[in-house]
């Protein structure tokens, strides 16, 4: 949420850009000679593409439709940049298979730079929707509505899918950001997702969490 108007695309576009960006990171310096370290960097590429084709199919499911209900024809440059990106996940997760069957060097750097390219296309399609996007959805509908928005793309997440995108979220995050997500969890919720967010948090960013949702800071692990 922005401080005057409610923005839906704020929060879970923070942890594509931070997955993302870590991803590729972990994909530029690869060691196909080590099959550790391979499988471990392709396994995080699976994850992203497994992310990024939900928060495709949200987007479409949710965020389009309330958009052209009241501003028809807004939405159209975006869902064919989406139809887009599922044609490069999908060609993405087939050259990671290639390169987990057949590991080499020339196979992992095409790889690298396919998912480069990528990246800097969704930076450039989030920004759309953070600017144009967010001004039809608050030209055309109250806070009420969305935040009842909100509310349904929340219920449509499965607890997997839910702890996949946190894992993200909780480190991209500022401190207000963080603490808003964490403390408007229901109590039951909220408690493994703290413990899980301690190894995501270097001790001042979990010291601060910890004062702003009232939760006591006990000393431990450091995120790495």
């Amino acid at each position: 949420m922005t401080a005057t108007r409610p923005d839906l695309y704020a929060h879970i576009h923070k942890a594509l850009r931070l997955f993302m960006t870590d991803t590729l990171q972990q994909l530029g310096c690869i060691d196909v000679d080590d099959p550790l370290d391979l499988a471990a960097g392709l396994a995080q590429l699976d994850a992203l593409l497994d992310a990024a084709k939900h928060h495709v199919e949200k987007e479409n499911t949710f965020m389009h439709p309330a958009i052209e209900a009241r501003r028809a024809g807004a939405s159209a440059a975006i869902e064919a940049e989406h139809d887009e990106h599922l044609d490069t996940i999908a060609t993405l997760r087939a050259e990671g298979a290639a390169l987990r069957a057949m590991p080499s060097a020339a196979a992992a750097q095409r790889l690298y730079r396919r998912l480069a390219a990528f990246v800097a296309h969704n930076f450039e399609h989030m920004a759309v929707e953070e600017s144009r996007h967010n001004q039809a959805l608050w030209a055309a509908y109250s806070d009420d509505e969305l935040l009842a928005l909100h509310g349904r793309i929340m219920a449509s997440i499965g607890p997997r899918e839910m702890s996949d995108v946190l894992r993200w979220m909780i480190p991209a995050l500022n401190p207000a950001e963080r603490a808003m997500v964490i403390g408007g969890l229901p109590p039951a919720v909220q408690a493994p997702v703290l413990a899980s967010a301690r190894a995501l948090l270097n001790d001042s960013a979990w010291a601060k969490l910890c004062r702003a949702v009232g939760q006591p800071s006990v000393p431990g692990l450091v995120a790495a």
